[in-house]
C-alpha cells in the first residue's frame, strides 16, 4: 500500500499550506492516519495524527494551535490544515497509516525511536521562506 501525499510548496513565514493524504486500499475507521515530518539533517518527527475508531486528534507541541488534520473517509483523504508557518516547518511531510494509535502517538512526543508505521507515504516538500 502506498500513501500518495500532496499540497507541498514555497511558502512565506506566516503562511498557509494544505497538505493531502490518499489512503488507497485501507479504511480510514480502521487505520490511524498522521503526519510525520523531517527536516534537513535532522531525525523524523511526528506531527499530528487522527485516530480511527472516534475521530480524535493529536499534535505535537511545536505545531499545536497551527495545525489541524481531517479525514474525509468518502474520500479516503486525511489533511493537515497548516497556518502561521515558520521557517522552522521547512520539512518533507509524510503521511503514515498504523492500525494502532501508540506508535504515532509517541513520536508526537519523542523521536526516539523513530516514528514507525505499517505504511508510508513518499512525502512533499514544505518550504517556509522568503
Amino acid at each position: 500500500v502506498q500513501l500518495v501525499e500532496s499540497g507541498g510548496g514555497l511558502v512565506q513565514p506566516g503562511g498557509s499550506l494544505r497538505l493531502s493524504c490518499v489512503v488507497p486500499g485501507l479504511r480510514l475507521d480502521f487505520y490511524v492516519i498522521g503526519w510525520v515530518r523531517q527536516a534537513p539533517g535532522e531525525q523524523r518527527e511526528g506531527v499530528s495524527c487522527i485516530n480511527s475508531s472516534d475521530n480524535d486528534t493529536y499534535y505535537s507541541k511545536s505545531v499545536e494551535g497551527r495545525f489541524t488534520i481531517s479525514r474525509d473517509i468518502a474520500k479516503n483523504t486525511v489533511y493537515l490544515q497548516m497556518n502561521d508557518l515558520k521557517p522552522e516547518d521547512t520539512a518533507v511531510y509524510y503521511c503514515a497509516a498504523d492500525r494502532h494509535l501508540a506508535r504515532l502517538f509517541r513520536s508526537l512526543h519523542s523521536q526516539h525511536p523513530p516514528p514507525m508505521a505499517d505504511y508510508w507515504g513518499q512525502g512533499t516538500q514544505v518550504t517556509v521562506s522568503g
